[in-house]
């Protein structure tokens, strides 16, 4: 790592131990559970030991040390590289679980799982989410190093570091991110490409033949190539020079051979998802100088090496503990808030300005309601940080005064922020643009990173389009919040196309997910309580283009019944046995009331649930 407390540089050959420790633990890993993919292991590991043991800035210790680098592994079928790494650098990861890859009731799933595995940033696997979870984790760290940050005093100072592959690259959700990412100048975002040309049924030549380095250019980026992914001086030169580079994201184009060493496989999509079976295992180790027995072999010297991450990452934490606690006496209130957001608790009073709507039977939208309640909530919630994608006039998200989240210098367009705070990295409106997917994949990012409680917004019909970053906040059990609002048929001159008819259902089968479609602003401003309070899982809040009436809760049961998932709103009389009982959720809450009433007209007994 580079800092003044790291030893020199080890000789070449003790990198070469390293390295084969790394390809050979990942590749028996795969032989015995009989099912991986080896091929990524092999080609990358030179690449990844340079950055984990030059470059990252990590404690093995404290996996949730908050200044620490992140590092996202995006190609997460090469999760067995990831895992050799960990163990290999002193998480809490026995050889064991190696040993037990792929295997139920493992710390080693077949792909990285934040929550289960210690080091692991996010849940990887569905190509480009990890792409974007970085992008979002950049943004978290450039936020919170704006609003926090004084001279002398860098108290958030880190990378987001990534490996990411051509499948990857070829998903639209990392094109939308990467867009974004160099719009903004996340100069702190650096990704090394696997550049091997192989996927899983072929080689990229029949599908992926654009100069991708150009791609990214034109986005924004700074690129460099290097020939060969072995060559780790190249690598860490690479490393520096992005490093060095503040204004732009960075790729670092590494051709790489898939399955490296195999005789028979590399180079070749055989090597992608299958084990190399026995006989090229052995081989391959001959061909690349490693002992062909024991499996699983971690050599004194490697493990003394990788060891190091044990005294340098304390080392580096004390360090940060030291100035953070100076900080504390030069800033003691700024100190006291960033405790607070780092820690994810809900600060004191943070809900003393949510309004409480009177009975209306005209009513608002509970968009608009939701609105209402977001500016009153915002100004004593430092850590609520989000936007749309290009809906603020229509989702009645945008944080007055609260700028907007931006490049350095501002806008090309040289104007202040939407909503009249100016543009800022300390902004928290942030503008997504029409950009659906990646925004919530970056969402997850920023959850991910921690500091930030993130909220996005756009229309419940284009929820289609973010259903895998849905399904994985669900999955890793992050705090964020999408605002889905035009919900119903009363549409009508949007037609069709803008009608969600399927989306609710859909959403409420999605595992830990919360599904809220309040039906009307005191039930809009209980919502936003129990997603603001329920910590461990994503939230949807599901609101209305159209006036709903504010029910008059003298008459009905109180807004705060919402929070059992279900209630009476509307007894039968008397408190007697309902003839019938009307369910109901959202905008049609007040037509299963209209119906009351006319069904009680006819003497007819029914509640309202």
């Amino acid at each position: 790592m580079h800092s003044a407390a790291s030893p020199s540089p080890p000789p070449f050959a003790l990198d070469d131990l390293c390295v084969n420790t790394l390809r050979f633990l990942s590749v028996d890993a795969v032989q015995k559970a009989n099912s991986g993919h080896p091929g990524m292991p092999l080609g990358a590991a030179s690449m990844a030991y340079v950055l984990w043991t030059r470059f990252l800035k990590h404690n093995p210790a404290d996996p949730a040390w908050f200044d620490r680098d992140r590092f996202v592994l995006s190609a997460g079928h090469g999760s067995m590289l990831l895992y050799s790494l960990l163990h290999l650098t002193g998480y809490d990861l026995p050889l064991e679980q190696i040993r037990q890859f792929r295997q139920w009731g493992s710390l080693t799933p077949g792909h990285p799982e934040r929550g289960l595995t210690p080091g692991v940033e996010t849940t990887t696997g569905p190509l480009g989410q990890g792409f974007a979870n970085g992008v979002g984790m950049a943004m978290a760290e450039a936020h919170l190093a704006a609003r926090y940050n004084r001279p002398g005093f860098g108290i958030i100072d880190h990378f987001t570091h990534g490996i990411v592959s051509g499948g990857d690259l070829m998903e639209g959700v990392a094109s939308e991110a990467a867009s974004l990412a160099g719009h903004l100048q996340l100069g702190k975002l650096i990704y090394l490409y696997d550049d091997n040309q192989v996927t899983l049924s072929a080689g990229t030549d029949i599908t992926f033949t654009e100069d991708r380095a150009r791609r990214f250019e034109a986005y924004g980026w700074h690129t460099q190539r290097i020939d060969d992914g072995n060559d780790r001086p190249a690598v860490e030169q690479a490393l520096d020079n992005a490093r060095a580079e503040t204004q732009r994201p960075s790729l670092i184009l590494a051709h790489t051979h898939l399955g490296y060493g195999s005789r028979d496989k590399q180079d070749s999509y055989k090597a992608h998802g299958s084990p190399l079976g026995e006989e090229e295992v052995r081989l391959t180790k001959q061909n690349l100088g490693w002992p062909t027995e024991p499996a699983c072999l971690v050599q004194p010297a490697a493990q003394a090496h990788f060891h190091r991450a044990l005294t340098e990452g304390p080392y580096r934490q004390a360090e940060w503990n030291t100035r953070y606690a100076a900080y504390t006496r030069a800033f003691p209130e700024l100190a006291k808030e960033l405790l607070n957001v780092m820690s994810g608790e809900l600060p004191a009073g943070w809900d003393q300005d949510i309004p409480l709507f009177p009975a209306d039977a005209k009513g608002i939208a509970t968009r608009v309601a939701s609105g209402k309640v977001m500016n009153a909530i915002a100004p004593r919630l430092p850590s609520l940080i989000g936007g749309s994608a290009d809906l603020d006039p229509s989702t009645f998200t945008s944080l007055s005064g609260l700028g907007d989240f931006e490049a350095p210098g501002g806008s090309a367009r040289d104007r202040q922020g939407s909503d009249g705070g100016g543009w800022s990295r300390a902004g928290r409106n942030v503008h997504f643009g029409v950009r659906e997917h990646a925004m919530g994949a970056i969402l997850n990012g920023l959850a991910a990173h921690g500091g930030t409680l993130p909220f996005d917004a756009t229309f419940l019909i284009f929820s289609d389009y973010m259903r895998p970053p849905i399904r994985l906040a669900a999955l890793m059990h992050l705090q964020v919040i999408h605002v889905y609002t035009h919900d119903s048929l009363a549409l009508g001159e949007d037609g069709s196309t803008h009608q969600p008819i399927e989306q609710l259902a859909s959403l409420r089968a999605v595992p830990h997910l919360n599904v809220i479609r309040p039906a009307d602003a005191n039930e809009t401003a209980m919502a936003w309580r129990v997603a603001l309070e329920t910590r461990d899982r994503p939230t949807v809040l599901i609101l209305t283009r159209q006036n709903v009436p504010t029910f008059d809760r003298t008459r009905f049961a109180a807004a705060d019944g919402l929070r059992r998932g279900g209630y009476i709103l509307a007894d039968a009389p008397g408190g007697g046995e309902p003839a019938l009982i009307l369910i109901a959720t959202g905008s049609e809450v007040a037509l299963a009331l209209a119906a009351r009433e006319q069904l009680l007209a006819q003497n007819v007994a029914a509640s309202v649930v």
